[in-house]
C-alpha cells in the first residue's frame, strides 16, 4: 500500500533541498529517495534531501543527502533552512536552536520577518581548518579550507569566464582529495565584496553553498585579500560570514519555503 510523506521544499539562496521531518515521516532509503526525488522533470527537482529528526545531544539532528545519494557533512544554506522548519512548524519556540551534524553541533540564531515566521538566521559555523600543505591542484593554485566538510578555493580575476561545469568534477575528482571536494571559484570585487560560483561534491553547479561561502571568505582573510567580514555574492544570493575573534565563522543569510506537498512511496 502506498504511503504519504510530506515534505517542505525550502532554499538558502537558491540552494535548494527537500526537507522531511522523520519522526512523522519514516523513509526506509534515504539516498535512494534523495536522487529519485531530486531529479528535475521526474521529481520534485532539488540539490537533495536533508531531515531533521530528535537528538540526544542538541535540540535536532539533521542529515543531508546530495542528489546522487551521497551523505554530506555539512550545509550552511541547508542548516538555516531546518532552523526556520523548526520554528515554523513549531516544533520549537526557542529562538535560538541546536542542530546536531555529522560536522559537529550548529548553534543558529533565528530571526523573525512581520509575518511572525522565520526569514533569516545567523549561525556558528565552528572554527575553520586551512590544510598550508595543499595550495595547488591540476596546476590552479588555491587555498583548502575545510568547514567541517572540504574545499578548495581558487581566486581568479573573473569567475564568468570560468568553464565550472568541465573543470569542476575534475577538480571534485582529484586524487588528492581523497573523499572529494567542494570547488569554488571566487573574485575580489572593485567594492570588496567576493564574487564566488561553486561546484559542490555531490551535486554539481548549484546557485549557493553555505560552507563554501565560509571556506571562501576563509581563504581571502587568510591571504589578505579582505577583512575578516565579507559578503560572498553567489548565483542565488548573499552572505555575510565574519571570521570573530573567538576563532568561530558567523554565517548569516536567508532561509525560504518555497512550497509544501506529498509524495507517495
Amino acid at each position: 500500500m502506498a504511503r504519504q510523506i510530506h515534505f517542505t521544499k525550502m532554499h538558502g539562496c537558491g540552494n535548494n533541498y527537500i526537507y522531511v521531518y522523520l519522526p512523522d515521516n519514516p523513509i526506509d532509503n534515504l539516498p535512494e529517495a534523495s536522487i529519485k526525488w531530486s531529479r528535475q522533470n521526474f521529481g520534485v527537482g532539488s540539490d537533495g534531501l536533508i531531515t531533521i529528526e530528535k537528538s540526544e545531544v542538541a535540540d535536532f539532528k539533521m542529515r543531508i543527502f546530495n542528489n546522487d545519494g551521497s551523505e554530506a557533512m555539512m550545509c550552511g544554506n541547508g542548516v538555516r533552512c531546518c532552523g526556520k522548519f523548526v520554528r515554523d512548524h513549531h516544533l520549537t519556540e526557542k529562538s535560538e536552536v541546536t542542530f546536531e551534524t555529522l560536522a559537529g553541533i550548529k548553534t543558529l540564531q533565528l530571526f523573525e520577518g512581520e509575518d511572525g515566521l522565520v526569514n533569516s538566521a545567523r549561525v556558528d559555523m565552528g572554527e575553520p581548518q586551512i590544510d598550508e600543505n595543499l595550495t595547488s591542484v591540476d596546476g590552479r593554485t588555491g587555498t583548502s579550507v575545510s568547514m567541517g566538510n572540504p574545499h578548495f578555493v581558487i581566486f581568479v580575476d573573473d569567475v564568468n569566464t570560468i568553464n565550472l561545469e568541465d573543470v569542476g568534477p575534475k577538480l571534485e575528482h582529484n586524487k588528492v582529495f581523497p573523499n572529494r571536494c567542494n570547488i569554488e571559484f571566487a573574485t575580489i570585487l572593485p567594492d570588496g565584496k567576493i564574487r564566488m560560483r561553486v561546484w559542490e561534491r555531490g551535486s554539481g553547479i548549484t546557485m549557493a553553498c553555505g560552507t563554501g561561502a565560509c571556506a571562501t571568505s576563509v581563504a581571502a582573510t587568510h591571504t589578505k585579500r579582505t577583512g575578516n567580514i565579507n559578503t560572498i555574492i553567489m548565483d542565488g544570493g548573499s552572505l555575510v560570514i565574519e571570521w570573530n575573534k573567538d576563532g568561530h565563522i558567523y554565517m548569516t543569510g536567508p532561509a525560504e519555503t518555497v512550497f509544501e506537498g506529498t509524495i507517495c512511496i
